[in-house]
């Protein structure tokens, strides 16, 4: 059989296989943020100042060295390979090591349930199960619930790395309108009556609930009830993807230092805002957990309903397999008699919710002083997590413009909010010398099928933020606002 053709210039002309790929293959769509990245890795600005990413610095990993000893392949004695986050080394692990992982030490998918878990969170009937990460926890739960034609309820503003993954086998979102707080539980509900008259929905309720990716909402506790109540009520499975629990904020400092490593464990507890999870009676709640520590690799918590636990279990063993035995082994000698411990781990957690604590004020200081006395931009305060919600004021804009429309689609856009987002996104890189991620990136696109359109505001002209990180240095975080304000004033003043 002839090969592929190879012409004067050394190209190949292979013939077209496409033909051969799986419709879920072909269906599958590009990652709307990695595309952002890339473009922003292709900026030629020297100095450029990036408050998009949401990798912590590496100041804040818990290590000064990693160390290898490995057999000699000569004579000589066998060599100890290092890797430095801030010496000389082949390959910096503060380049390598990723954003929040977590592990546990098992050889099998199906697990027992860690100290960690029961003294955290403290379930009843809980089942845990292994996982490569976040992104492979949550996947592997849509491929559990999910087929051909369903809906999934989310946040309007979503991540897109979560909300990318089923939309290749069949399945679609239904984004729920937000306010400062998060999910609105009304509005959650309004989407469930309306689609219940129209469309089919699977009994299916995806909630970030503390420090949510992109705009750093945490839901209340009133919501959350409601939330649970509505579940039950129209029989949803909540899928509480969790990844910044321990990241919680403003919390009262007690002035008992207790000695007793369980009365340290249960005040650090009591500190925390309570989990869907914990209010759990009917099984309903598939929680995915991260901790804060390298190297990546996360637990995915099963209430009640084990046979979820099974099928996750056998997923599992029959595609990704268990985590890596590097990350598993180091977590549990971290965690275990000879390390830190649950109650060191805990301690860990306390000092690192205060470290991005002081970053996250450090921002709002130079927020105020830099970019909101231009009188453009607001910002909030997160309660949780890493990253604030930057609301740019367009209709201030020269160039803004509203168009009302009568009738119609309610979803269509009646401003041209996208369009001076992306080009104050483009100058701020460009000119600047500063980046931040656009609204658009994260925006779940509106269907008119589940939208009311009695005043409704369409989302497209609603994309009027900036996500940006406090994950960075002070002298990043000053550098990044300096920018923006300077970037602002002169946006609004074309």
């Amino acid at each position: 059989m002839e090969g592929p053709q190879t012409d004067n210039h050394g190209t190949s002309n292979a013939i077209d296989l496409s033909h051969h790929l799986s419709g879920e293959a072909r269906d599958r769509v590009a990652n709307p943020l990695k595309d952002i990245l890339r473009v922003i890795s292709e900026c030629p600005v020297a100095d450029l100042i990036s408050m998009a990413n949401g990798d912590p610095h590496h100041s804040l990993y818990p290590f000064r060295q990693i160390m290898y000893e490995v057999p000699s392949v000569q004579d000589a004695s066998d060599p100890m390979i290092h890797s430095y986050k801030d010496q000389e080394c082949a390959l910096s692990y503060s380049r390598r090591l990723p954003i929040l992982p977590c592990c546990w030490t098992y050889n099998s998918a199906e697990t027992c349930s860690p100290d960690f878990t029961k003294l955290i969170f403290a379930p009843p009937n809980h089942h845990v199960l292994l996982t490569l990460g976040n992104s492979d926890g949550i996947t592997k739960v849509y491929r559990l619930l999910g087929e051909k034609g369903d809906h999934f309820l989310t946040d309007e503003f979503s991540f897109p790395s979560m909300t990318n993954s089923p939309l290749a086998y069949g399945v679609k979102w239904v984004g729920i309108k937000m306010d400062s707080g998060g999910i609105i539980p009304e509005e959650l509900e309004k989407v469930l009556v309306k689609w219940e008259r129209a469309h089919r929905i699977n009994k299916v309720g995806c909630i970030i609930r503390v420090g949510q990716n992109p705009t750093g909402s945490t839901l209340s506790v009133d919501r959350r009830k409601k939330i649970y109540a509505i579940a039950q009520k129209w029989d949803l499975i909540i899928i509480e993807d969790d990844p910044y629990y321990f990241l919680q904020y403003d919390i009262p400092q007690t002035s008992r230092t207790s000695a007793d490593p369980d009365e340290f464990i249960q005040d650090f507890r009591s500190t925390l805002i309570p989990t869907f999870l914990s209010m759990d009676v009917d099984g309903r709640v598939l929680r995915i957990d991260t901790l804060c520590l390298p190297p990546e690799c996360d637990w995915v918590g099963l209430q009640a309903i084990k046979l979820f636990h099974q099928k996750l279990a056998d997923y599992t063993d029959s595609s990704t397999q268990p985590p890596h035995a590097f990350g598993q082994m180091f977590v549990t000698e971290m965690l275990g008699e000879h390390g830190w411990k649950v109650e060191g781990f805990s301690r860990w957690l306390k000092s690192l919710r205060l470290d991005y604590q002081r970053r996250r004020d450090f921002l709002l200081d130079v927020f105020q002083r830099e970019v909101e006395s231009t009188g453009y931009a607001s910002v909030n305060c997160p309660e949780a997590g890493m990253f604030v919600w930057i609301e740019v004021f367009f209709e201030r804009h020269p160039r803004f413009v509203r168009e009302q429309y009568s009738g119609g689609s309610p979803v269509v856009a009646q401003t041209n909010t996208e369009h001076l987002l992306k080009e104050l996104f483009e100058r701020l890189m460009n000119t600047q010398g500063v980046v931040f991620i656009p609204s658009s990136t994260f925006a779940i696109p509106e269907n008119p099928l589940w939208v009311a359109s009695d005043g409704h505001v369409p989302l497209r002209d609603r994309t009027r933020f900036l996500r940006a990180t406090f994950g960075g240095t002070e002298e990043i975080i000053e550098k990044g606002m300096i920018r923006l304000g300077k970037g602002l004033r002169e946006f609004f003043q074309d």
